[in-house]
Formats: structure tokens, sequence, C-alpha cells
């Protein structure tokens, strides 16, 4: 077992899931999570996220998603209820770091995004999501655009393989992998 998974592992039930809802916001998740400690081994703590991710209901997926702020926006440190201002803040980190490609686009390509964002927000009625890490803004732009075009149904789909996704790279940053 690393000892960052050992750290998970030995936190009190409130600190380690105010850790893990900087990995994906939805309370329900992160205590599942919690009562799922302790992990033998990264592979199994992944398992189980996943898992999790996959049995939560829609409103849960909602909540997860008030997290994210929009690409292209710039996050900020928000506090969710038990989460430290220290984790908050890392939290933040890590959705300007993931979206760094948008950051430093074209004034046009940022414009788009904007404009995209409201249109997805009033067809969908959420943030759009994506796994921004190593994508360009034209490239999230252009999926942003297909998407648009996904029925309601099928970007639920969609949005719950992206918060795996998201969540799956957040977790390996919490532990220190990356």
């Amino acid at each position: 077992m690393s000892g960052r998974l050992e750290w998970l592992g030995s936190l009190p039930l409130e600190e380690a899931e105010a850790q893990l809802l900087t990995c994906c916001a939805s309370q329900r998740w992160a205590r599942k999570m919690v009562a799922g400690r302790p992990y033998v081994n990264e592979s199994s703590l992944m398992q189980a996220a996943i898992s999790g991710l996959g049995e939560l209901a829609w409103p849960d997926v909602e909540e997860a998603l008030e997290a994210h702020p929009r690409i292209g926006e710039r996050a900020e440190a928000a506090r969710a209820e038990g989460v430290s201002a220290e984790a908050a803040q890392r939290e933040a980190q890590w959705s300007q770091d993931e979206q760094s490609g948008a950051a430093t686009a074209a004034d046009t390509v940022r414009e788009a995004l904007a404009a995209g964002n409201v249109a997805y927000e009033q067809r969908f009625g959420h943030v759009f999501l994506i796994r921004a890490t190593g994508r360009s803004a034209e490239e999230m732009l252009s999926e942003l655009t297909r998407r648009l075009a996904n029925s309601p149904a099928e970007e639920r789909t969609v949005v719950r393989a992206e918060l795996v996704a998201i969540t799956r790279l957040r977790i390996r940053k919490l532990l220190g992998l990356i």
C-alpha cells in the first residue's frame, strides 16, 4: 500500500470525505468511498470509485457538476461543507491546470467557448463537462459543438463518462501519482 493510500485510509471520516470531495463533489459518492476504506491498492480504490460513480442517481451527478466551472472560466476556491480552505484551493488549482488549454486560446475561440457554454447550459440545464487535461481550446470547442446535437439521454451518458475520467485523474493527483 502506498504512503498516500495509507494517509487516505487513516484520515478521520469527515476529513477523508472532504479530501475525496475534491475529486468528485457528490456527497453520496464521497461517503461511499470513505465507507469502503481501507483500500489495499490504487487499483481497488479506482475500481470502487468507478463503481460508485456508476451507481449515482442523476441528482447526485448534478451535485458533482455544480463544482465544475465553465470551460474557459477560472475556478474559485469554493468550500463545500467540511472542506478545508487548503483542499478547496487545491481543487481550484487542479481545475485551472486542467483547463490550461483554454487559457491560452485566441480571443475568438474563448468567445466561442463562452457562447457555447451558455447554449449548452440552456439546452441541458447544467455546465458542459469535459476532461480538459491535454486538450486545446479548439478541441474542447469542437466537442462542445458536437455534443450540442446530442439528445438529453445521450448527453447524460457522455457526462457520466467525462465525470469518471475527471475523477480518476483527480484521485491520481490526490494520491500524488501525477
